[in-house]
C-alpha cells in the first residue's frame, strides 16, 4: 500500500519526503549513534520507493512504453541489498530530485504560453440604449456595441465602428510594433489597445475569438505529454543491458556483491528521463516566442524528420486578399447588375472570394437584394433565389454546365440567371512575398518533396506553383479529394506535413502526420484539428517551424548521448571498485546536471 500511495504523490512532495527521512536517518546516525535505526529507516522508504517506481513499470509495459525505471529500481535494490543505505539515499534524492527537476524546467519553459492564461479578457463596457454597462465577455453577443478605451483588452473580435486607434497584438501573433486599426478593420479578443477610445461591433462570440482559441491550444500543449521520452526509450535498451552486463562481469571478476551496486549506481538513468523531455518542452517554448503553438512533443520530432510538404494555395501560398479585377458580362448584361447578383448570392457566405467581392460591391455602392432559398455545395458554388430568379454563382461547370464558355486564366466567379450563363467576376491574388525564400529554406532542411494541394483550376495553380518552385501541383480537389492525395503520398516521404488556413483544410490536417494552420485569421475549425498552430500570417514561419524542431531533436539526442557516455565510462570505472557506492551516486547528479542543462540550450538557440 505503502507503493501505490507515494504514486499519488507529486514529484515535489516526494522529494520534500526523501529529504526530510534523509535528514532524520542522518540526525540517528550521527547524532544518536544509532546506525541500525538510520539503515531500518532508509531501507523501508527505499523499498516503499522501489515498490512505486516497480508499479509504475509495470503499468507502462502493459501500455506499450518500455522505459528505464529498471535501471533504477535494480540501483535502489543492489544498494540495499549490501548495506550501501546512504548511496541508496543519495539515489532517491537524485531520482526525486530530478523527476522535480524536470517539473520545474517543464513550468518555466512553457512560462511564454501560460502568461496568455493570466491575461484571458474578463470584462467588456457594453453600450446600451440607457448608457455604458459593464458586463462579462461571456455576455456579450454577436452585433453587440462595445466601447474599449485606452489601454485595455479588447475583450472579444470585432470590427471598428467608430474611431481609430494603434493595437498591440504581440500576445497572439508575436509582432511587437502596434498595428493601426481604422473604421472597418477587425481587431482581436486579447489585443492591447493604445492610447484612443474606440468602439467595436463583435463579431464573435468571446468562446470562439482569437484569444480563446490560443488559450484552448496552449491547454492541449500543457496536458498533452511530450512522446518524444520514448525515443529516449529505444537508447534506454541497448544501455540497460550494457549496464546490466557490466555490472554482471564486475561482481563475477570481484567476486563480491558490492561491485554490482557500485556500477548501478552510476547508471542510474536520470538522464534519459530527463534529456528528452526537458529538450522538447523548451523547444515548444522556443517555438512560442516566435508565434508558433505546437500542441505535443511529438510533434517535434515529426516535423524534424518531415520530407514532404503539401500547402493550399489561396490564403496560403498566396496571401488571400483577393481583390475584383474586372468584372466580365455577357448578352449585353450590365456590370452592376451582374456585381448586384453575384454579391447578394454571396452576402452570407463566407468564402475568401465572397469577402473581396462584398467589400468591392460596397466600394461601388451596390445596394444588395434579399435571397432565399439558399443552397451552398462544399467547393463548388452556391445557388439562391434572387428576385424571383434562381441565380448561380460559383465555378463554371455548376453555375452552367453546358455553357462553351472557356476558363479565365485567373480566379474567378462564375454566375448563371435560372440556367443561362450570364457572366463572370475575375480576381487577383498575390504572391505572399516571403512564399519563395519559404520554399527555398525547406528544400535546403530536407523537405524535398513540396505539393500544393488546391481547388482552384490548373491554369492558375500552375503559375503560382511555377512562381514559387513547386513542381508538385494537385488542382481542382475537393476536401476528400485533398485527403486522398495526402493518403498516396508514398512511405519513404513521410513524415508529411500539411499547410493550410481554412475550414476545408480541416480534415487534411488529421490525415497528414502534422497538420499546420495559418492561424491569423481566426480559422477556429483548421485550427483545432492542426497540430502546429501559426499566430502571425506568414508563411516564412513553417520553415521557422521545421529549424526549430531539427534544433530541439538535435539537442535532445546530443543530451542523451552525452548522459549515456558519460555513465557508460563511470561504469567501466566503477567496475574496477575505485568509486564506492556513495561516491557514484554523487557523481550522477554530476550527470544529471550536465543532461539537463544541455537539454535546456533547446530553448534558447534563436539565430
Amino acid at each position: 500500500m505503502g507503493g501505490l500511495a507515494m504514486q499519488k504523490l507529486s514529484n515535489k512532495q516526494k522529494l520534500s519526503i526523501i529529504i526530510v527521512v534523509a535528514l532524520i536517518a542522518v540526525f540517528l546516525q550521527y547524532g544518536l549513534h544509532f546506525p541500525l535505526f538510520a539503515q531500518g529507516l532508509v531501507t523501508i522508504v527505499g523499498a516503499i520507493v522501489a515498490l512505486s517506481m516497480l508499479v509504475g513499470m509495470v503499468k507502462s509495459i502493459k501500455q506499450g512504453d518500455y522505459g528505464v525505471d529498471l535501471l533504477a529500481i535494480m540501483a535502489v535494490v543492489a544498494t540495499l541489498a549490501v548495506s550501501e543505505y546512504w548511496a541508496a539515499m543519495v539515489i532517491l534524492v537524485m531520482l526525486t530530485g530530478g523527476d522535480a527537476l524536470e517539473d520545474y524546467a517543464a513550468r518555466k519553459a512553457n512560462s511564454e504560453l501560460k502568461s496568455l492564461l493570466d491575461n484571458s479578457p474578463q470584462k467588456a463596457h457594453l453600450i446600451t440604449a440607457d448608457g455604458i454597462k459593464e458586463v462579462s465577455v461571456n455576455d456579450l453577443k454577436i452585433g453587440d456595441h462595445v466601447l474599449v478605451k485606452p489601454g485595455e483588452l479588447v475583450p472579444v473580435d470585432g470590427q471598428i465602428i467608430e474611431g481609430s486607434t494603434t493595437v498591440d497584438e504581440s500576445s497572439l501573433t508575436g509582432e511587437s510594433k502596434p498595428v493601426s486599426k481604422e473604421i472597418n478593420d477587425e481587431v482581436m479578443s486579447g489585443s492591447v489597445n493604445g492610447d484612443q477610445s474606440f468602439t467595436m461591433q463583435t463579431i464573435k462570440l468571446a468562446a470562439d475569438s482569437q484569444y480563446q482559441q490560443v488559450v484552448k491550444l496552449v491547454q492541449t500543449a500543457e496536458t498533452t505529454p511530450a512522446h518524444f521520452v520514448r525515443l529516449a526509450d529505444r537508447y534506454a535498451v541497448p544501455f540497460t543491458a550494457i549496464a546490466i552486463i557490466i555490472a554482471a562481469a564486475a561482481w563475477w571478476w570481484a567476486g563480491d556483491p558490492a561491485r554490482f551496486a557500485e556500477v548501478l549506481v552510476v547508471a542510474s538513468p536520470c538522464p534519459l528521463i530527463l534529456a528528452a523531455p526537458v529538450a522538447m518542452v523548451s523547444g515548444m517554448s522556443r517555438a512560442s516566442r516566435n508565434g508558433i503553438v505546437v500542441k505535443t512533443g511529438s510533434v517535434l520530432e515529426k516535423l524534424a524528420a518531415a520530407k514532404t510538404g503539401a500547402f493550399d494555395k489561396t490564403g496560403t501560398i498566396t496571401n488571400g486578399q483577393l481583390t475584383v479585377d474586372e468584372v466580365l458580362p455577357v448578352n449585353g448584361e450590365a456590370d452592376d447588375h451582374l456585381l448586384q447578383l453575384a454579391a447578394s448570392a454571396e452576402q452570407n457566405s463566407s468564402h475568401i472570394l465572397a469577402r473581396s467581392l462584398l467589400a468591392y460591391a460596397e466600394e461601388r455602392s451596390i445596394q444588395l437584394l434579399p435571397v432565399g432559398k439558399l443552397i451552398e455545395t462544399t467547393g463548388k458554388g452556391i445557388q439562391v433565389a434572387v428576385d424571383g430568379q434562381e441565380v448561380k454563382a460559383g465555378k463554371l461547370k455548376f453555375v452552367a454546365p453546358d455553357s462553351q464558355q472557356p476558363l479565365l486564366a485567373t480566379t474567378a466567379i462564375y454566375i448563371s440567371i435560372d440556367g443561362q450563363y450570364r457572366g463572370a467576376i475575375a480576381f487577383r491574388d498575390h504572391i505572399r512575398p516571403e512564399a519563395v525564400s519559404t520554399m527555398q529554406q525547406l528544400r535546403e532542411m530536407g523537405v524535398h518533396h513540396l505539393m500544393m494541394l488546391t481547388g482552384d483550376q490548373a491554369a492558375i495553380a500552375n503559375n503560382v506553383a511555377q512562381e514559387v518552385g513547386i513542381t508538385d501541383v494537385r488542382t481542382n480537389l475537393l476536401p476528400q479529394d485533398k485527403i486522398n492525395a495526402l493518403k498516396n503520398v508514398p512511405l519513404d516521404q513521410h513524415p508529411v506535413f500539411m499547410v493550410g488556413d481554412g475550414v476545408n483544410d480541416a480534415p487534411s490536417f488529421v490525415t497528414a502526420d502534422v497538420g499546420i494552420a495559418m492561424g491569423a485569421h481566426g480559422a477556429t475549425a483548421a485550427s483545432e484539428s492542426a497540430s502546429v498552430v501559426i499566430l502571425r500570417d506568414d508563411l516564412s514561419k513553417v520553415a521557422t517551424a521545421v529549424d526549430i524542431s531539427q534544433d530541439t531533436i538535435k539537442v535532445a539526442k546530443q543530451a542523451v548521448l552525452i548522459g549515456i557516455a558519460i555513465c557508460t565510462l563511470l561504469m567501466l570505472v566503477a567496475s574496477t571498485g575505485i568509486i564506492p557506492a556513495f561516491v557514484g551516486a554523487m557523481l550522477q547528479e554530476v550527470i544529471d546536471t550536465v543532461s539537463i542543462l544541455w537539454a535546456l540550450r533547446a530553448r534558447r538557440m534563436d539565430r
